[in-house]
């Protein structure tokens, strides 16, 4: 297995790629900077800077690394057949989050993982406007700021906070979630993995904004492999929709993410009786 590189000097990377290609183009955007690669689908000129960026400084800090990018799978997707190597795996998002990075608004974030052998080593989940960098290596706990993570402690259902999204679901499943949703304090989704998997774990104290439960539709792996170990660490319990454990090669299957397993199986049960995905 590879060792890996300085969990600091990546942080720098990622954090000085933001202030150098992400950030100076935040609201100041072109019609011509913002296309559609797929229906509602978006790519802005800094999403593509970005990654340009960090796949080259990533590459050179370990040698013989791979990269798959989203704006590289968009473009080729048999960039992931980069999985297949046996050499460590760079999986980026640039900007996670773009829709709302392109409409104005803060809920925005980068997201990095290395992975190995089908196998995710470390990640880092990066929200560069509220200045925080959450970090994650496998079997040594999830971070920020120098205080370890944890996910929020069950509750009852009426208590329980999450995030829910019903796109992208034929109409009958669309309509059951919106009714079952009716069951939990809130579940309103913020269309940013990175937030959603800062939401999801934090300090030992609570300050108000952490959710209980997340559920995922599409499971690319730039949007899930650092956040699901981050949550892993952190305590949670995750898993595909029919049970099977989540690896970040991966694409199809849904998302589930709780604070135990318990849990899990109350909220997939509720959500999807008949396990439809």
């Amino acid at each position: 297995m590879v060792k890996l590189p300085d969990m600091d000097r990546v942080s720098e990377i990622i954090r000085e790629t933001c202030e150098i290609e992400v950030l100076p183009r935040f609201r100041h955007l072109s019609a011509q900077d913002v296309r559609e690669k797929g229906p509602g689908d978006l790519v802005t000129v800094a999403d593509e800077a970005s990654e340009r960026r960090l796949t080259a400084e990533l590459s050179a800090l370990l040698p013989g690394s791979l990269v798959i990018g989203e704006e590289a799978v968009a473009a080729d997707p048999r960039v992931l057949d980069r999985f297949r190597d046996d050499a460590p795996v760079w999986i980026v998002d640039p900007i996670d989050g773009t829709f709302n990075f392109a409409s104005g608004n803060t809920c925005f974030g980068l997201l990095v993982a290395l992975v190995q052998g089908g196998e995710t080593l470390a990640g880092w989940v990066y929200d560069p406007l509220g200045g925080r960098m959450a970090t994650v290596v496998k079997g040594q706990g999830a971070w920020l700021a120098g205080n370890r993570l944890t996910v929020r402690a069950a509750a009852p259902l009426s208590e329980l906070r999450g995030s829910l999204t019903f796109a992208n679901y034929e109409a009958s499943t669309r309509q059951h979630l919106e009714q079952a949703a009716q069951k939990f304090r809130d579940s309103a989704a913020l269309n940013c993995a990175a937030h959603e998997y800062l939401r999801l774990t934090g300090p030992a104290v609570p300050t108000g904004d952490e959710i209980h439960f997340a559920l995922f539709r599409k499971i690319m792996p730039w949007d899930h492999a650092a956040g699901t170990l981050l949550h892993r660490e952190a305590g949670g319990y995750h898993a595909k929709l029919d049970g099977t454990p989540y690896a970040p090669t991966d694409s199809v299957g849904g998302l589930l993410l709780a604070p135990d397993q318990e849990t899990w199986l109350t909220l997939r049960d509720l959500l999807f009786p008949a396990r439809r995905l």
